[in-house]
């Protein structure tokens, strides 16, 4: 029975397998969906593994010949590997920004953006000596699909805020690890996430709202849990809680996930805290990130709606 299909490729440098890791890593191929995980060690061999939507790239370092390893071939237009993008020109920047940021000596190549008989657009890269790969996207923006713009997983470069409440830690707890946890793995760095505690979930619109006018992260994600019980106190919380956090995203323009948990038994709340039912602090941190991603596309005058600023 297949499962799916992976393509490896080695490569003789273990610098190399890390710069071109590297560069995968900043354009959202997703770490860790073969067997090996996400990175793997034997006597011999080492290596990373990545996934696409579409299938899956494995990058290797292992003990292979040097024979002809100094002779660095031209850039072959065609590449080896097709990837399909949404947006073009915009990882055309992105790669061609992270040439520049990752220097290897002017060894890395990368072609110019042409367009083919076959009615689509691509360009070439050799991000490290003897490894090609062409992206490539249709010309036409509504061929297979409608046009959209859609906001990406990876979360390099941004700040966030986690707003969680003390109460029912027990819960809160693992709604906040869950969140570390979409946070670190789509590529955020620690002194890029501030965590702030606040008593319960009646204080949280408030610690959102402050740290959002100070214009010092691109989203903030709320963690907290409210339990019915037998009284109606838990409706006048709730009402509260949910509006003061909408207003807030709504008059700062900060992107805010919200992961209050609202349940009638703990039983519940323990489920959607990773127990049966996902983890809802993972997935509010994965729509923070996707938000961002998306706003920066809206603002962006390459892959957005709006026409290029003129100054």
């Amino acid at each position: 029975m297949i499962k799916g299909i992976t393509f490896t490729r080695s490569i003789d440098s273990p610098t190399d397998v890390e710069r071109l890791a590297s560069l995968l890593e900043a354009l959202g191929f997703e770490r860790g969906k073969s067997e090996c995980g996400k990175s793997w060690n034997g006597s011999t061999r080492s290596g990373h593994s990545f996934a696409a939507p579409l299938g899956a790239l494995e990058l290797i370092h292992g003990k292979q010949s040097t024979e002809g390893a100094d002779k660095i071939p031209l850039l072959d237009t065609s590449g080896e590997i097709y990837i399909e993008v949404s947006s073009l020109d915009s990882i055309y920047h992105h790669i061609e920004s992270w040439f520049q940021a990752s220097p290897s000596g002017g060894l890395a190549v990368l072609g110019e953006i042409t367009e083919t008989a076959d009615e689509f657009r691509r360009f070439s890269a050799m991000p490290i000596p003897g490894f090609f790969v062409t992206f490539w996207e249709w010309s036409h923006p509504l061929k297979g699909k409608p046009l959209a713009i859609e906001g990406d997983l990876s979360a390099e470069g941004m700040r966030f805020a986690i707003v969680v409440a003390r109460w029912n830690a027990v819960i809160t707890e693992r709604l906040l690890q869950g969140a570390l946890d979409a946070l670190y793995r789509s590529g955020a760095k620690k002194l890029d996430v501030e965590i702030l505690r606040v008593p319960g979930a009646w204080e949280i619109p408030s610690a959102a709202r402050r740290i959002a006018e100070t214009g010092d992260v691109d989203a903030i994600i709320t963690l907290g849990v409210l339990l019915r019980g037998e009284t109606a106190h838990y409706e006048a919380i709730y009402n509260e809680v949910s509006r003061g956090i909408g207003q807030s995203q709504q008059e700062t323009g900060v992107p805010h996930a919200f992961g209050v948990l609202t349940c009638e038994t703990l039983e519940q709340a323990l489920d959607r805290a990773g127990l049966k039912a996902g983890n809802k602090g993972f997935e509010s941190a994965c729509a923070a990130i996707e938000m961002v991603s998306l706003h920066r596309k809206i603002d962006s005058p390459i892959t957005g709606i709006r026409p290029p600023r003129r100054y």
